[in-house]
């Protein structure tokens, strides 16, 4: 079996020595620690799925609000109830380019088999998780460690597959690609938002009699 081979898929068995070593620095076999990583990026997208459920939910909630303040004439609560709803499909457009542009990285690192496949494929991913990880702060501050994390993971698994392969990174590439994936994916997520949501009547109509109440 070839060194690259032993790298890739055989399990650690290490000794007590090599388990100190171990929590001073992460190492073991690529492909293993690529799968945990897979494994914690779709726990988050879970919990972004969870958290965009959620903001539909409110989003249906004040949308009501707006059409039935708009129908009794008060045009004041109207505007407040709108420009709340405004800001909860802001945020659930984020969350929502987040999920896919995670789904994306979960489709690439899957699939990578070789060395070479592995570095070009982290560094990209690194920076769309280094992205998606500042957006979503102010929605969920509890994924800023978690994703934090998962980042850190990787890290070490591209300096470990660069080192391996003695490959060097072509940053230029690695960001471009990484902002071809964070663009594609914001305007999958708005395409989605327009088809799933109404778009809110206007404060200036007569009473909004053309809209109905969302269920």
């Amino acid at each position: 079996m070839s060194e690259f081979s032993k790298k890739w898929q055989t399990p650690n068995t290490p000794g007590f020595g090599e388990r100190v070593r171990e929590a001073v620095r992460p190492a073991g076999p690529l492909k293993p620690r690529i799968d945990a990583a897979v494994r914690s990026i779709q726990i988050q997208i879970s919990k972004l799925d969870a958290t965009s459920n959620r903001l539909k939910e409110r989003d249906t909630t004040l949308f009501n609000k707006v059409v039935a303040s708009i129908q009794k004439h008060d045009t004041q609560h109207a505007s407040v109830y709108a420009n709340e709803l405004a800001e909860i499909r802001k945020m659930n457009r984020m969350v929502s380019s987040a999920k896919i542009a995670l789904e994306q990285i979960v489709l690439r690192l899957s699939t990578a088999t070789e060395l070479g496949d592995i570095v070009v494929t982290l560094a990209p991913a690194m920076a769309v998780i280094k992205s998606v990880k500042s957006g979503l702060v102010g929605v969920m501050p509890e994924a800023e460690q978690e994703i934090g994390e998962i980042n850190n993971v990787l890290s070490s698994i591209l300096v470990d597959a660069g080192q391996l392969g003695g490959l060097t990174l072509n940053f230029e590439a690695a960001n471009e690609d990484a902002e071809r994936i964070l663009g594609e994916a914001s305007a999958v997520a708005e395409q989605r938002m327009k088809d799933k949501f109404p778009d809110l009547p206007s404060l200036g109509t007569p009473e909004g009699q053309s809209y109905t109440q969302q269920s």
